[in-house]
Parts: C-alpha cells; sequence; structure tokens
C-alpha cells in the first residue's frame, strides 16, 4: 500500500504548491480590484480592508467619464497593428517555409530572430527621428507601423513554423489543379493556418494595447492617445484618487484577459507548431 500512497501524496502536495503560487500571482489581480472598488476615505486605512467591504463605483464612474477616448485609441491601434502585422508576417512565412528561397533564407531567419533582440527604446528613439523628418509624430497610423514592427519578426517566425508543417502533397496537388502561388497561399494555406493566424492576431494585439515607450516616445503630445499613456496621465494628475486609477487599470485589463480566454487553445496549438516533426 505504501507505494501506491506516495504518488498521490506527491500529487497533492504539487497541487496545493501550484494553487500557492497562482495565487501569489493573482494578488495583485485581486488587489488592483479591491482597490478600486474602496472608496477613498478608506485608502490610508491600516490595516487595509482584503475585500471591499463598502464598495463603491466612483472610480469606474470617472474611467467612463475620462478614459473612454483612450481605450478606443488603443482599441483602434490593436487592430491596424493586427491587421498590418498579419498582411507582412503571413506572406513571409510562407515564402520562407515553403518556397524555400536559395539565396539568403538563413540569413533573413537570423535577421528576424535579431531583430526581436533590439531593446524596444533603441527603436523608438529611430522611429521619433524617422518619424519627425515625414511629419508622423503623433498620429495613430505611426504607432500601427511601430508597434507591428516589434510584432512582424515574431508573426513571421510562428507562420514559418507552422507552414513548414503542412504537408507538401497538398500544396503539389493545388498547382496541379491550377493553382498559381498566391492563390495556393490565399486558398489552401492560409486556412489551414488558423492557430498561427489566432496566435499572430493575439500577441500583436496584446503587444499594441500594451505598449508604452512607443506611445509616450512617439505620440505624447497627439490628440488620440492610447490608454497606457492615459493611465500614465491619470496618476499624475490624480494622484491621491487611487480608486479611479485601478479602475482605469482593471477597465484597461478586460480585453486582454478576455482574448486570451477565447483564444486559449489556439494559441497553444500555434506556439507548438514545428516543435515535433513527424
Amino acid at each position: 500500500m505504501t507505494p501506491l500512497r506516495r504518488p498521490a501524496t506527491r500529487s497533492g502536495a504539487r497541487t496545493a504548491l501550484g494553487l500557492l503560487l497562482t495565487a501569489v500571482m493573482l494578488f495583485p489581480v485581486y488587489w488592483m480590484l479591491n482597490v478600486s472598488l474602496t472608496p477613498q476615505q478608506d485608502m490610508r486605512k491600516s490595516p487595509p480592508d482584503l475585500l471591499p467591504l463598502s464598495p463603491t463605483f466612483e472610480g469606474y464612474r470617472a474611467v467612463l467619464d475620462d478614459q473612454l477616448p483612450y481605450l478606443g485609441t488603443s482599441l483602434l491601434i490593436g487592430t491596424g497593428t493586427v491587421i498590418l502585422t498579419l498582411l507582412v508576417a503571413a506572406p513571409a512565412g510562407f515564402a520562407l517555409a515553403r518556397l524555400r528561397p536559395r539565396r539568403g533564407g538563413g540569413f533573413l531567419g537570423l535577421a528576424l530572430l535579431v531583430a526581436q533582440m533590439i531593446p524596444g527604446i533603441v527603436m523608438a528613439m529611430g522611429f521619433y527621428g524617422i518619424f519627425l523628418d515625414l511629419g508622423m509624430l503623433n498620429t495613430w497610423w505611426g504607432l500601427i507601423i511601430a508597434d507591428s514592427s516589434l510584432a512582424v519578426p515574431f508573426g513571421a517566425m510562428i507562420f514559418t513554423a507552422f507552414m513548414s508543417g503542412i504537408p507538401g502533397e497538398i500544396i503539389s496537388a493545388a498547382r496541379i489543379d491550377g493553382a498559381t502561388t498566391w492563390r495556393t497561399f490565399v486558398s489552401v494555406v492560409l486556412p489551414m493556418s488558423r492557430n498561427a493566424v489566432v496566435t499572430v492576431s493575439l500577441f500583436s494585439f496584446l503587444w499594441a494595447w500594451s505598449d508604452f515607450v512607443f506611445a509616450n516616445t512617439l505620440d505624447s503630445g497627439g490628440d488620440m492617445r492610447p490608454i497606457t499613456l492615459g493611465i500614465y496621465h491619470y496618476i499624475g494628475n490624480n494622484n491621491q484618487e487611487w480608486n479611479a486609477i485601478m479602475a482605469t487599470a482593471v477597465v484597461a485589463s478586460l480585453p486582454a484577459a478576455f482574448l486570451l480566454v477565447l483564444a486559449q487553445r489556439y494559441v497553444a496549438a500555434g506556439v507548438t507548431a514545428g516543435a515535433v516533426k513527424d
């Protein structure tokens, strides 16, 4: 009986440890929600309430009054980043995976990897000089281009790994039926790459949604600021109204959390594409 109990004991210990670590990691999220519901007069209460015993929605009312334009701008930038990333990364991944250029293919793969190692602040300063000359500072489309520069290398690598696993017989059959390379990509390869499309779309949207470095460098004085700048300036202007600040953070976190829950199974399949080779 003893050998049978040890695996069960180990499994229970691992489960308890996993729950403990999860609780520690999620506690800041819970505390953010708790503070967003705490009345202003109870902010400096010692010890603080672990539960919002007298919840108030004044912070969320302030969000609706002050932060909705910022949320709309972030949604616009995030959606534009997803579209631009897919338009560039999907054909690039198909070319690297299926067309296999004889010259420069390995260098392009290395360049995509190196591009992800460049610090964001370095790229932001480069974009600042370029956008200043082109008159693109303080524009939402400028932020879409800048955010896409981070998402495209990642997206191209994901598409390359996923499309490399598509059976060559399917592509050969399409070409035998008279499909051109572009028609094969659009009508055959891209529909089969749904998991990769969802994965790249999700990560590119989240990067654009949570971006602060590019936004603060390239759009700090524009009329259409993203939500990250909205929170930043809100802290500076209302540094005593912590329930409103935390309510803004909660509302800004909801789209990302919703998308992660909605697309988690596609993401799991997309990021592991190419990990196992038949």
